[in-house]
């Protein structure tokens, strides 16, 4: 029989640092969206960033109604959302940040694709599970269609993250988790960059489904093979500054991952996600389990 040989991942030059030089922070005007802007504007202050303000304001409210009360409905939500915008900027939340506001109408991704590639960005910054006086903007799919068609890295608030980000933002503790797929160095990269630019403790994490069709000696054979795929992600160099720490566990991916991330007490998660053209359509997928869940943001970098 031919012995199967495991994939080789491509091994990461860390010499070449992740830039963060234009942020887009979408908002609805919610808590959790205030959240993501108060991480949006910490990052941006760290990295000297520009900061873009997005709200789309979606034909929903007015698209089957009357012309003439379709018109008197855009004005109402239209001018609602420059009150909040208005209410943003007077805050002096932004001070001192390099920032634009962008208030466009349309369907959500659509909107945003054409803002992330018109100004160039490099991370989109998100709520989810946001409700806003205005309307609901990034519920659930919408949220998940983000960070599943962003050709850049998505950091996004989720519900269960109540801890407040001082004026810049540190992540002391970072998890990596990893399923091998196809982009895996993509998102190595983020994370080894990172923790390398915060001195940051890395774990990183491979979960096994199905661990009951493995022996207990089959299992650590297992575990070694993982191990040693999660060190080829590594640069030759890594070792000179980063001393991470590989974790591969059995069981839900997603239950996994969020109990390693409150062992380690990560302050953030990186993982990587697929590209699905049907996000909201389908059960709940692992990152977006994550998201939902998990007490810190969560970067996503689609393969």
């Amino acid at each position: 029989m031919q012995q199967a040989i495991e994939p080789r991942e491509q091994v990461l030059d860390t010499s070449k640092r992740v830039t963060l030089s234009k942020i887009l922070v979408t908002t609805d005007f919610s808590e959790v969206s205030n959240r993501a802007l108060d991480y949006a504007i910490a990052l941006a202050r760290r990295y000297d960033a520009r900061i873009y303000l997005a709200h789309v304001i979606t034909p929903d409210p007015f698209q089957f109604a009357e012309p003439q009360l379709a018109q008197a409905t855009y004005e109402k939500v239209q001018q609602a959302a420059e009150e909040e915008i208005t209410d943003i900027l007077i805050s002096g939340k932004l001070r001192g940040v390099p920032h634009e506001v962008l208030l466009e109408e349309g369907n959500i991704w659509p909107s945003l694709e054409q803002m992330i590639a018109r100004h160039d960005i490099d991370l989109v910054v998100a709520g989810t599970h946001g409700r806003g006086r205005i309307q609901k903007v990034l519920m659930g799919s919408v949220a998940e269609e983000i960070f599943r068609r962003a050709d850049v890295a998505v950091l996004t608030v989720g519900p269960a993250v109540k801890d407040s980000v001082g004026s810049e933002v540190e992540f002391h503790r970072i998890l990596f988790a990893t399923d091998f797929g196809f982009g895996a160095a993509k998102a190595a990269a983020y994370a080894f960059s990172l923790a390398q630019e915060h001195n940051a403790r890395l774990t990183v994490l491979h979960v096994i489904e199905n661990g009951e069709a493995y022996t207990e000696a089959g299992a650590a054979r297992r575990s070694q093979v993982n191990i040693l795929r999660m060190k080829r992600l590594m640069s030759r160099d890594c070792e000179n500054w980063c001393k991470p720490e590989f974790r591969v566990t059995f069981g839900s991916a997603g239950e996994e991952i969020l109990k390693v991330a409150h062992e380690c007490q990560a302050d953030l998660i990186v993982m990587g996600t697929k590209t699905s053209s049907r996000a909201g359509h389908i059960p709940a997928t692992i990152a977006y389990n994550v998201v939902t869940k998990a007490n810190s943001p969560v970067l996503t970098v689609r393969g």
